[in-house]
Formats: structure tokens, C-alpha cells, sequence
């Protein structure tokens, strides 16, 4: 018989140093993970973790990790022979992180290790120690063994784990009409507890009976409701809830979020929970829960068209909410939903001078407030804008979460104000001027008069300066391009400025030349010459022949053959030029089928699809195959953009925008309706 600091290695007592029992592997002809490793490590790490005893910290578990467990790979063979050291170091009430070696074990569990001796294992979820149990949770004990131990479990840190890892194991059972009698039971028992008197756990019951029956959550999500809206049991959460998987244990705003996931497959359910969530922390003054709740509803309204409506008068609700991190919020969602957030328009100016922040989100209240406005098309937001976007675009460290709510990039405020650009422009000149060439703020802003073409005329005393340094010069070019003939005093500058030295960088000083100045009637033959110059795949500048039209005809059948023998960008560009220059529809429509038809189907070549609608539209006729995949993209309830975050719903706004054109377009084509 051993003593009491034996451990059982493959049935044999190992007394004393583990390292007997490990001089006794036959190590030659096994493999780690990586192949290179050598096997030998195996040793020297369980080594190091015996002779650490109770001094053992975490990671002194990392190179078992990467030595033998499979990580999705095939499952090394010295795995094998690691598996029952770790089992008896894991069972060793001397070692110092159990846990951890518990852990060990759940990833080293593989189908090639199922024929292994696990006994050791699946005996830890009755270790003395709560921390081992519910680590243990983890591992695939089976129905039957946790059903076990969930009989005579008193801890509730373990028995909430135990009764997730139950209805996790009885999901990968059979179906209800053929499973055996422990997935029967598995089953009663959640049932029971949905029925019990402890509403922490009847929450986790229904995350542990989602896979079993995916509609529970839908049909028990008054009950959900009623538990989250129950401050007395926010602390509740924290103290029982544990996972194997996270040291720390769940908030109940973790499981608000989790729970949200449960109802996806029910957009009208996953909406209601979020909805009524907010509505019910608004009136008990819970502002942790209406936070969650709003981050909920975020997520929801950059995914979903339909949720619009439902969000609008809950955030303009909100406004006047005492907590600064639920004002931050609603505003955001005033901001993306734009001019339906009109009614509202007061109550947000009276928050411009509102500094509320979450330490969470990008922005304060009253830089959110002020791009809602802008949204709307309220001169109130005018005054100070462009500061308030200097001083964003020079901050340094400026972080976020992309999907999460945060200040808008400069071009998406200011590109959309066109009209205001008189008033505007004063303050753009300013910043340029105050920033230089190597400012953020003025590369911001670069695009925004680009945007506004010849309206950008006054800056271009300003713009100058900015051709002599290679971080501006070429942006400056298309703000010049943008401007027109007017802006031929600049072609001096043109033709000394500075940029990275590449080919194609010095052509487009010499078409942006020949463009603005005397010789423009030149322009057309350098885009032209570079078309033919150009090797495959390169294609050269071909876009740059669309502003020429059947000037640059000569040029078309170049322009076809890159088309016939390119794909994705370069085909869709040519297939536009093609257009641009002869004027013919075809075959460029049945290219520009390639980029829209797909969209209907789900996918998401949104940049692509956005420039082949605005191609439709300059074309003014549409194919009966993109006007039926047009009309099916209509319809569809998802966000027409792939970015996360505010830009999932602006550029979403503006294809839908672009997709009525297009049909309206077409419709006076043909003397029919959009």
C-alpha cells in the first residue's frame, strides 16, 4: 500500500518523486505538437510542476499546453503518455494550481485519447476542493457521472457550472424519443429547476436547455426579464455564477449579453429583450442594466433595418436620463438614425454643452449631440464643428471598439454638408493652415473639400503650400481635379510638387497638369498612352478615361480586353470605362450583373455593388436580372455594409439610397414605376 503523498501513475504507485515514473517512459518515437519540439520537454515539464509542488503558478502549465495538447491539429502521441501524469498531478491536494492542471485536462480530452484510463479524472468532480469540481465540470464526463454528482452537489459555485455542463452533455445526445434513461433524466432535471424557486438558476437552466430546445428562451422571456429587472439579485449573479472556462465569475450584465445570443434565431423576441429591458431599468432608476440594454440595442440597429422604429422614441426617451453613459447612448442611436431623429432635434441642443462620458465608449454627449444635429441638418450644430473635429483628429491614444458607439470619423460629418460648406469653409482653411502638411486634421479634411468639388475654390490658396510635402500632395491633386479648370493657378505647383517616388505617382502629376492647365485637350492622350503602356494584370489608370467619354474612344479596345481578362475591381472599372467612352450598354451590363446579383443572394462585395448601382444610375437602364435582384436587396432587413459600428448603418443608408435611383433611373427608361 502507498502512503498518504502517493500518487497512481497507470495503476502504479509512484513514491515519492514523480520523476521515477517518468524515467520509466519509453519517450523514443513520439511526437509533441509541433514535431519539432523535442519529447524530451514533455519530462522536464511535468518535472518542473512535481518539484514546484505548492510553489506552482500558471505558467508553469503553458508548455504542456503547446507540447501535447492538439490545439485542432491531430493529438500528439506523447499525449498518451502525459495523460495519467497530469491526472495525478491534478489530484495531488499538494499541488498549487489544480485548477489549472484541470484545465489541462479538458484540453488535452480528444477522440484519440478516449480509449485512455480517465477514471482520475472524472473522479476530480468529487474532489473536497469547490474550485477542482468546478473546473472539472468541463471535462466530457458523460450524463450519468454528472447526473451523479448534481444528486449530492450542495455548493451553488458548482451546482450552477454542473447544471450547465448537464445540459451541454444531454444536447449531444440523441433525440428525446431515442435517448437513454441519464439524457431522460438530464432532461427532467432542467425542467425541474425552470420550475424551481431560485431565479438565478432557472437563468441558467434556460442557457443549459437552448441546444435541447432552442425556443425556451423565446417562451421564457418574461421570466428572464423579470429576473434581470430585479436589483436585489444583481449581487446574486456574481456570487454564483462561475464557468470553467473564465477565472472570474459572470455579471449579471455578462449574462444579459449571453442571454441576447440565446433569442438571435427570433429577431422579434431578441428585440422585445432589449426593448423591454431598457424600459424597465428606466423606471427603476437601473442604470448598469439600461446600459447593457442599449448596448444590446446598438448591436440590433447596426444588423437590422426593422429595429428603427422600435429604437427611436425609447433613445429620444433618453436623452433626459440622469445617467450621462445612457445619454451618450441614446444620442448615438439619434446620430445614425439621421433625419428621423428630427423631433428631437431640441432636446440634443440642449445637450451641446453636455461633457457626460462612459470610460467604455469614444466621445462625450455633446460631441455626439452635435453629429446628430448635423444628421438632421440643424444649423445649431454648425457653430464649432470643425474645432470639435480638429481637436478629435489631434488627440492622442484615441481608442475604441469598432462595433461600439463612437465619434464619427471627420468625412462622415462634414462630406454630408455641403449645402453649409459657406459656412464651413472658413474654419477648414483655419485648421489646414494652423496643422500644416503633417497634421491629422488636415489629411481629415483633404477628402471633405474633395467632396465639395468647385464649392472648395476660396481654399485653394491654402491647398498650395500642401503639394511640397509627399503626406498631402497627391490628396491635394484630387482636391485640385475636384475643383475644375478654376483651380489652373495651381499647376505651377503641380509640376514641382513632391511625392513618393513611383511611376504611377509621377504620371498622375503629369495628367493632374494637363487637366488644370491650358494643355487639358492633352489629358486624354497621357490617361490614354498609360492604358496602353500598362502590363498585365496591371491595367493602369482605365478609371481615368471615364471623364473623357468618347473623347477617349479611341482607346476601347484596350479597355475590353482588360475587361475580358480581369476580375473583381479592375473588370468592374473597365467594364464602366467601357461604357463611359462608347456609350454602349453592353456588355458592361452584364458585368455589372457580376457585382449586383450577388447582393440579393447574401453577399457582401458592398463597395463593388455601391459603385456599379452609381454606374446604373449614370447609365440610366438596368437589366430585368439586376432589377429583380434590386428589388429582393429592397426588401432584405440587413445593413448593406460589412464595417461594424455607426458606418454599418450610414453606408447601409446610402446604397439604399443609391438602389431607388438606380430603379428610378431605369423606370423612366421604360415609362414604368421604381
Amino acid at each position: 500500500m502507498g502512503g498518504e503523498d502517493d500518487l497512481v501513475v497507470n495503476g502504479a504507485v509512484v513514491t515519492g518523486a514523480l520523476s521515477k515514473a517518468l524515467d520509466a517512459v519509453v519517450w523514443d518515437g513520439l511526437e509533441t505538437r509541433s514535431g519539432t519540439d523535442p519529447v524530451e520537454d514533455v519530462a522536464r515539464a511535468l518535472r518542473r510542476l512535481a518539484s514546484a509542488g505548492t510553489e506552482a503558478v500558471e505558467e508553469d502549465c503553458y508548455p504542456l499546453y503547446s507540447l501535447v495538447t492538439r490545439d485542432g491539429c491531430e493529438t500528439p502521441s506523447a499525449a498518451a503518455v502525459a495523460l495519467p501524469f497530469v491526472i495525478a498531478l491534478a489530484a495531488d491536494p499538494a499541488m498549487g494550481v489544480r485548477v489549472d492542471l484541470v484545465d489541462l485536462l479538458a484540453a488535452l480530452h480528444a477522440p484519440a485519447l478516449a480509449g485512455e484510463d480517465w477514471s482520475g479524472a472524472w473522479a476530480l468532480l468529487a474532489d473536497p476542493e469547490p474550485t477542482v469540481r468546478r473546473a472539472a465540470t468541463a471535462l466530457p464526463a458523460g450524463v450519468a457521472r454528472l447526473l451523479e454528482r448534481w444528486r449530492v452537489e450542495a455548493d451553488p459555485t458548482v451546482r450552477l457550472p454542473l447544471l450547465l455542463a448537464l445540459g451541454e452533455a444531454a444536447s449531444r445526445e440523441a433525440a428525446p424519443a431515442e435517448a437513454g434513461e441519464p439524457a431522460r433524466e438530464a432532461r427532467a432535471v432542467l425542467a425541474g429547476v425552470l420550475d424551481g424557486d431560485d431565479p438565478v438558476l432557472r437563468v441558467a437552466a434556460v442557457h443549459a436547455s437552448a441546444e435541447l430546445d432552442r425556443e425556451l428562451p423565446v417562451r421564457q422571456l418574461d421570466r428572464l426579464i423579470e429576473v434581470f429587472s430585479d436589483l436585489a439579485l444583481r449581487p446574486r449573479f456574481e456570487s454564483v455564477w462561475y464557468t470553467p472556462d473564465i477565472e472570474a465569475p459572470w455579471t449579471r450584465e455578462d449574462l444579459v449579453r449571453s442571454t441576447a445570443r440565446l433569442l438571435g434565431h427570433d429577431p422579434e423576441a431578441e428585440l422585445s429583450f432589449a426593448v423591454r429591458l431598457v424600459e424597465s431599468a428606466r423606471r427603476s432608476g437601473d442604470g448598469a442594466l439600461c446600459r447593457e440594454a442599449l448596448d444590446l440595442a446598438w448591436r440590433l440597429l447596426t444588423e437590422r433595418r426593422s429595429v428603427e422604429s422600435s429604437l427611436l422614441p425609447l433613445a429620444g426617451m433618453l436623452l433626459a436620463d440622469p445617467d450621462g453613459a445612457v445619454r451618450l447612448r441614446a444620442a448615438n442611436i439619434l446620430a445614425v438614425l439621421g433625419p428621423a431623429a428630427a423631433p428631437y432635434a431640441d432636446r440634443l441642443a440642449e445637450l451641446l454643452d453636455d461633457d457626460a462620458t462612459d470610460p467604455y465608449l469614444d466621445g462625450s454627449v455633446r460631441e455626439i449631440a452635435r453629429w446628430a444635429l448635423t444628421r438632421i441638418g440643424d444649423p445649431r450644430a454648425l457653430p464649432g464643428l470643425v474645432e470639435q473635429l480638429r481637436a478629435q483628429e489631434e488627440e492622442q491614444g484615441r481608442g475604441y471598439v469598432i462595433g461600439d458607439p463612437r465619434r464619427p470619423d471627420t468625412k462622415d460629418v462634414l462630406i454630408p454638408l455641403r449645402a453649409h460648406a459657406d459656412t464651413l469653409l472658413p474654419a477648414i482653411r483655419e485648421t489646414i493652415r494652423h496643422c500644416g502638411a503633417r497634421g491629422g486634421a488636415t489629411r481629415s479634411l483633404l477628402p471633405v473639400l474633395e467632396a465639395c468639388g468647385e464649392d472648395a475654390l476660396p481654399a485653394l490658396p491654402d491647398l498650395i503650400p500642401l503639394l511640397a510635402d509627399t503626406w498631402t500632395s497627391i490628396d491635394v491633386m484630387r482636391v485640385l481635379l475636384a475643383i475644375g479648370p478654376a483651380a489652373a493657378p495651381a499647376v505651377p505647383a503641380v509640376l514641382t510638387s513632391q511625392v513618393l517616388d513611383h511611376p504611377g505617382n509621377h504620371r498622375f502629376v503629369a495628367r493632374t497638369a494637363a487637366r488644370l492647365g491650358a494643355d487639358r485637350a492633352e489629358a486624354p492622350r497621357l490617361v490614354g498612352e498609360a492604358v496602353m503602356r500598362a502590363e498585365e494584370p496591371e491595367l493602369g489608370p482605365i478609371g481615368g478615361l471615364c471623364e473623357f467619354g468618347r473623347d477617349a474612344a479611341p482607346y476601347a479596345q484596350r479597355v475590353r480586353l482588360a475587361m475580358e481578362h480581369s476580375t473583381h475591381w479592375p473588370r468592374l472599372t473597365a467594364a464602366i470605362t467601357l461604357w463611359e467612352i462608347t456609350g454602349r450598354a453592353e456588355p458592361t451590363l452584364r458585368v455589372l450583373e457580376e457585382f449586383v446579383l450577388p447582393i440579393a443572394d447574401g453577399g457582401d462585395g458592398f463597395g463593388l455593388f455601391g459603385d456599379a448601382l452609381r454606374a446604373l444610375i449614370r447609365m440610366g437602364e438596368i437589366s430585368p436580372a439586376i432589377r429583380e435582384a434590386l428589388l429582393a436587396v429592397r426588401q432584405s432587413d440587413r445593413r448593406l455594409s460589412a464595417e461594424g459600428g455607426y458606418p454599418m448603418v450610414l453606408r447601409d443608408q446610402e446604397l439604399r439610397g443609391l438602389i431607388e435611383e438606380a430603379m428610378a433611373c431605369a423606370a423612366l427608361e421604360t415609362g414604368g414605376t421604381p
